[in-house]
């Protein structure tokens, strides 16, 4: 995607922030005590920043992003999660909150023969919808978004129930809605990322075709 270089947005970028903790893509639910970054300069929005093209921020503590990545290509989602580690000190922590694809597809779809037909109607649509309403890119299963973690350098990763943290920093902090967990399926992933570990060349080289095919950049 065309657009100025972190580089770019560094020398731009002049403003204070109000701590070392970075929601992004607040929207307009801004956190107190949080640098709040939007596309959209809602009230309570810090920085007004298209962070597709990179992360105007250095040696960071935090990072929230909840019901956001998913709003990114798969691509951009990469890129996404590297620059969150550039910008991460490096005994900082990213938590993301996303809709997990394992519930969706649980909850809207069942096998062919044993469905309805209006499950046929209403499952073809609702699982369409999951992907592509509310401007959805790219729906994430645990193992997939772990894996984008890795390969964007993260040596840490661990799934955590909703609004619960080890960190008290990072504990209560999702306020979109969540529906009825299954047993081996919350509505909502919730994975925190932190440490380095050797980039995991492997989760691109099978996405490669993916990103190729559905013209995804």
């Amino acid at each position: 995607m065309d657009g100025p270089g972190v580089d770019a947005l560094m020398r731009d970028y002049d403003g204070d922030v109000p701590g070392a903790s970075l929601h992004i893509g607040s929207g307009p639910v801004a956190l107190s005590g949080w640098t709040n970054v939007d596309l959209v300069p809602y009230e309570g929005v810090h920085v007004v920043c298209d962070v597709r093209h990179g992360l105007p921020f250095k040696s960071v503590d935090l990072i929230f992003a909840e019901h956001f990545i998913e709003h990114l290509t798969l691509a951009g989602g990469l890129r996404f999660l590297r620059e969150c580690r550039r910008t991460l000190a490096a005994d900082g922590t990213l938590r993301l909150s996303t809709p997990n694809l394992d519930w969706v597809w649980l909850t809207h779809y069942k096998p062919p023969a044993e469905m309805s037909l209006e499950e046929e109607l209403y499952g073809c649509l609702e699982m369409n919808r999951a992907f592509h309403g509310w401007g959805h890119q790219f729906l994430y299963n645990r193992r997939t978004l772990t894996s984008a973690l890795r390969s964007a350098g993260f040596g840490l990763v661990i799934e955590l129930a909703y609004g619960e943290s080890e960190n008290a920093a990072l504990q209560n902090l999702e306020r979109h809605e969540r529906h009825r967990d299954l047993p081996d399926a919350p509505s909502v992933l919730v994975l925190e990322a932190s440490g380095y570990g050797n980039d995991d060349t492997e989760f691109e080289r099978i996405a490669e075709p993916y990103i190729r095919d559905a013209a995804v950049t």
